[in-house]
């Protein structure tokens, strides 16, 4: 079987999951903003504080003090914006994690274990051996080949799958 083809193979795996992560996403993503939003906004007042007591002290040591100084201040709110999205991506990775874990305990969880077991015997091989994973999910191997279907493989995949829709967090 190629790459290709074991790909395809997940394919209702990531449609699955993807559904569901986009699901919980949204509504992380409105929490995030939420967050995002305060901290930016905190960050951007600290930064407008910063530019104007730089341009105060700039009007009395120099030209160059304040240019220095503001470039400073740039540099630090811009490290405050980008703390907050690395803070905003890391909770919603967490949040999509945990939420993948609790489809244990969801009554359509056996019928998703029997699915994802399917999947990976069929891209690992017909004499792929198979393990129930006590994270979720399941990993099947054969022949050097590995097919992790474990769930929190799958949500990372989910997360990766967003891509630059998980800008959508921290963009007003």
């Amino acid at each position: 079987m190629t790459g290709t083809a074991r790909a395809a193979a997940l394919d209702p795996v990531r449609a699955y999951l993807l559904c569901e992560a986009r699901a919980e996403a949204d509504r992380i993503a409105e929490e995030a903003r939420g967050m995002a939003a305060a901290i930016l906004r905190q960050a951007r007042r600290a930064a407008d504080e910063a530019v104007a007591l730089a341009v105060a002290e700039g009007r009395a040591d120099a030209a160059l003090a304040t240019a220095a100084e503001q470039a400073r201040s740039r540099e630090q709110a811009r490290s405050i914006v980008l703390g907050a999205q690395r803070e905003a991506y890391e909770e919603l990775c967490a949040q999509v994690l945990t939420a993948a874990g609790g489809m244990r305990d969801e009554p359509g969880y056996r019928r998703l274990l029997s699915r994802l077991t399917t999947m990976a015997t069929r891209a690992a091989g017909p004499d792929a051996a198979t393990a129930v994973q006590p994270e979720g999910g399941v990993v099947a191997r054969s022949c050097g080949i590995v097919v992790d279907c474990t769930l929190p493989r799958l949500a990372d995949v989910a997360v990766d799958e967003l891509g630059d829709q998980v800008r959508e967090l921290w963009t007003p």
